[in-house]
Parts: structure tokens; sequence; C-alpha cells
């Protein structure tokens, strides 16, 4: 079986409080975008994982695709499972990409093996392997609210924009990057925005914070703006910035070096 599991950008996020957990409480619209990693789902004789396309220093971690195998088995009887990963989203860099692949395995095994799960079942296995992962569930456009875990569905927004989506190499600590943020919970709601200026409206509160560690992220987003674009934002706690075009942009050198991805996109 081969899935496609999708990265995801954030067109608004509002961090609106500190919560006595610890965590924070958030809103953010959250957009699943056609670019993605692959996955093979195979019947083996033995679990077993092998990753290609983009390699990363191993951390001594399971593959959270191997995460997702070893949860569902505590809640179903299935036969061992070979995944490739055809790993093309970067890592650390506000996309979602490792959320998504856990989500897509478990999507890929319930069909595979005809677990009968529903979606909401799922969605509740995978909140359990990462903050983002039950938004790729269901994908498409969906309101995150609480941790990001409380997750409601937007129709989709009707817009045909060309995405032009940047990654500069830089990893930020999304830990860093909440104890620097100032949260701020006035002002109208992001529902309220989209419904009363549109996307071009939304912000990302990460950005103050992270712009001051990282001038090099910030001077990205600046190129992208002054390259024409609708609306620009940084994607989750960075360090990806994601530009919407009314049309295909000629992006000069320097910016072009940056792109990881760039297509038409409908929403």
């Amino acid at each position: 079986m081969i899935l496609f599991a999708p990265a995801k950008v954030n067109l608004g996020l509002r961090i609106l409080a500190k919560r006595p957990d610890g965590y924070h409480e958030i809103e953010s619209i959250m957009a699943e975008i056609p670019f993605c990693d692959i996955l093979e789902l195979t019947e083996a004789s033995s679990d077993s994982f092998e990753q290609t396309g983009l390699t990363f220093p191993p951390d001594g971690k399971l593959n959270l695709c191997q995460q997702a195998v070893a949860l569902l088995r505590q809640h179903a009887v299935f036969p061992k499972v070979h995944i490739h990963l055809r790993k093309q989203i970067p890592v650390g860099a506000g996309l979602g990409g490792g959320s998504s692949d856990a989500s897509s395995t478990l999507l890929g095994l319930n069909q595979l093996f005809n677990l009968g799960f529903t979606l909401a079942q799922l969605e509740s296995f995978s909140a359990q392997l990462g903050s983002d992962c039950a938004f790729f569930i269901r994908g498409g456009l969906q309101l995150a609210t609480g941790r990001g875990e409380r997750l409601t569905p937007i129709g989709a927004l009707g817009q045909q924009k060309w995405l032009v989506l940047c990654n500069p190499g830089i990893h930020v600590s999304t830990a860093a990057a909440y104890a620097k943020v100032q949260p701020n919970n006035s002002g109208p709601s992001l529902r309220e925005i989209l419904q009363n200026e549109g996307i071009s409206g939304l912000k990302n509160d990460f950005e103050l914070s992270v712009f001051e560690q990282f001038s090099a992220i910030q001077l990205l987003k600046n190129d992208l703006e002054r390259a024409g674009a609708y609306y620009t934002a940084m994607s989750g706690s960075g360090s990806s910035v994601f530009a919407l075009f009314d049309q295909k942009p000629n992006l000069n050198k320097d910016l072009s070096r940056y792109v990881v991805y760039q297509g038409n996109w409908k929403f």
C-alpha cells in the first residue's frame, strides 16, 4: 500500500495563555498542503522500517511510524509490517512531517488489515503520538484550539493561489520559541479575522520572538513579500516560511535556493 503523508502550514497562529499544566492555550488554522512524504506499507515476516530521501543522524528513538505501529498493536492484532518512508518534508521545520507520517501509518494499517477503527478512534490514538498528529487523520483545513488537540473542520475557502514553501535550514527549538513569546488573548479570534479580513489579516504570534533570535527567517519572509506575495507567514514555530501568490512568481536565485516546494494550491 502506498500513502502520501502531506505537510501542513499554519495560516494563522495565536498564543493565548500559559496553562497550569505547563502547555500553552493556542488557536491556529492548520491547512494541509500538496507537499508530502511517501509511505509504503507491506505485510512482512517481521516489523521493520526503512527510510530513504532526506536522512538524519539517529537520536536513539523509534521513528514515529514505528511508534504508531507499536501503539496500534496495543489495540488490535494484525500481521507484521515493513514500512518504507521516502522522506521529503524537512524535519523540525514547522511543517508537521513526522506527525503526518505517524498518522498516515495509522490510517494505512487500519485500511490494509481491515481493523475497523473509526476516524475518531484514530484521532484519539494519534493524539498520543504528538500534538499535531490528530490533525492529519482528516487533514484539510481545521481550527485547532486547546493545546492544539481540539480540532474543528473549516469548510474550503474557495481560494486558488500559487504556493511557495521555503526552508532556510535553521532549527528552531519549539520550547525556546514558546519561552520567549508573550501570550495575548485579547482581540478577535482567527475565525473572525478570516471572515472579516480574509487570509491577509492573519498572523503567527511566534514570528516576533523567533525573528528576534533568527533574523535570517525574517529576511526570508521580507524577500517573499518583495517578490509580490499576497500573504506570507512562518509556519508553526518555524523555521519554514510560506507565501501565497496570485500567479507563479519569478523568484531570484537567492530566494530560489530556499524553495522546497512550489505549486498551485486550491483550499
